[in-house]
């Protein structure tokens, strides 16, 4: 399995940022890690291992990236307003600078007759990030895999509301969505996967998701929302399993 290492400038945060890059074609997979995450913790989780079928055969290729999330969603000392504000330079940071460059590592070895959308997966804080970027931009991503996810922002900043934090919180947008928007045709054509555990450290995630999942039905927005069983955890060792599993119906 080919393997690269980026460390490039971002204009949006004014700083190096590192991404890791898996498999040297195939489907191009946005990796958004766990709560104030590094690039490197899908390795290190043995979530690439787990997946390397994939990636030998030319399948799948990921994009491992960082998080700034002790500055935005972790960092409680800040104000609200200030804290995602700087999340929004990093959404930005994502969808013009990492979007293009995952474009044209993937397009490198991928024949053009091959080439395929982008989608966006994530465990925990992680497929919070990767629904909002797929929910926010479904003209970039045609999927998403989202793991043990929160789909509503007050779950970080309770009843604080202004436009950002609506932009930023799926179920908000969602919820006044108009019928006649184009992002509704984007949504039917892509592959929507949230799932979530009935076990031990899921039980706000799952309210949340069960939430979540009753808009998307209200809106005629077909996803798949599959709760694995009560012995299913908030733990990498079913993330695992659920990675794989899903893989399986995209790849």
């Amino acid at each position: 399995m080919e393997v690269r290492y980026y460390k490039e400038y971002s204009k949006h945060l004014n700083r190096e940022m590192e991404f890791k890059v898996y498999g040297s074609k195939g489907k191009p997979c946005l990796v958004i890690p766990s709560q104030d995450g590094r690039f490197f913790d899908f390795e290190d989780f043995h979530m690439v291992e787990v997946c390397s079928s994939f990636l030998e055969k030319g399948q799948l290729q990921l994009f491992c990236v960082d998080t700034i999330d002790r500055e935005t969603v972790s960092c409680k000392e800040r104000l609200p307003r200030e804290r995602m504000e700087q999340h929004e330079k990093w959404f930005w940071y994502l969808v013009e600078e990492v979007y293009e460059r995952m474009l044209e590592i993937n397009h490198e070895k991928t024949p053009k007759a091959q080439w395929k959308m982008p989608m966006t997966a994530g465990c925990s804080m992680g497929a919070y990030h990767s629904a909002n970027l797929f929910f926010r931009r479904p003209d970039l991503f045609d999927a998403v895999i989202s793991m043990s996810g929160f789909y509503h922002l007050k779950m970080l900043f309770g009843d604080y509301m202004d436009d950002l934090i609506y932009l930023n919180s799926p179920y908000d947008s969602i919820q006044n969505l108009p019928e006649d928007h184009p992002y509704r045709a984007l949504y039917a054509r892509s592959k929507i996967i949230l799932c979530v555990g009935q076990g031990a450290w899921e039980e706000e995630l799952l309210q949340d998701t069960r939430e979540f999942d009753a808009l998307l039905r209200q809106k005629g927005i077909s996803a798949w929302v599959d709760y694995w069983g009560f012995d299913v955890s908030h733990d990498w060792s079913w993330w695992r399993k659920q990675w794989v599993y899903f893989l399986s119906h995209i790849c």
